[in-house]
């Protein structure tokens, strides 16, 4: 498959979730998020996320929930006199588990692959030689609040080309995560 290919469809897939989060909720309640991100070596960040819950798989799964999540990511590395930043646009399917639920709160798993937009394919003294990259996502969480209004969530982050291009070391990301329903 060629690049130019690889980047209309991996372009495509991410228009179409922007256009999927613009769409007005007709289920569960909207989210925002801010999370901690601390990479490899010195690599720190935030991000910033907007998600929109479906509860279209309640009908089938009743513990399984999906969700379509957009973020803004700024990544850091280094002191001040060596400072290096990276932008990231992502944008991702989340599939949430619970696992277990009582009058408190409820834990819960999730995972999700998505697609995201690297202003920089040189950073942390990595080449990771493509802008678009995917971001894979494991985290365990806890639902907190009166109607379960507030998360708190650790995920682990990989992002990587897939090897659609050499070279392709990735970056990998620990991120705890505040979210609450708007």
């Amino acid at each position: 498959m060629k690049v130019s290919k690889i980047k209309q469809w991996l372009g495509a897939v991410f228009t179409a979730g922007m256009i999927v989060l613009s769409v007005p909720s007709a289920g569960m309640a909207d989210e925002i998020s801010v999370d901690y991100i601390r990479g490899e070596g010195d690599v720190q960040g935030v991000k910033l996320a907007f998600r929109r819950n479906s509860d279209y798989l309640h009908a089938y799964f009743p513990s399984l929930d999906l969700s379509f999540e957009a973020s803004i990511n700024l990544w850091e590395y280094g002191d001040p006199s060596r400072y290096d930043s990276n932008f990231v646009l992502a944008f991702s399917p989340v599939f949430r588990h619970t696992f277990y639920e009582n009058y408190n709160g409820a834990v819960y798993g999730e995972f999700g692959i998505g697609v995201s937009l690297l202003d920089d394919t040189q950073f942390a003294g990595k080449d990771i030689s493509t802008h678009f990259q995917f971001e894979d996502r494991l985290g365990i969480g806890y639902r907190f609040g009166s109607e379960r209004e507030h998360a708190v969530t650790l995920r682990y982050f990989h992002y990587s080309n897939g090897g659609l291009k050499s070279p392709n070391p990735g970056y990998d990301f620990i991120s705890l995560s505040f979210s609450t329903r708007l």
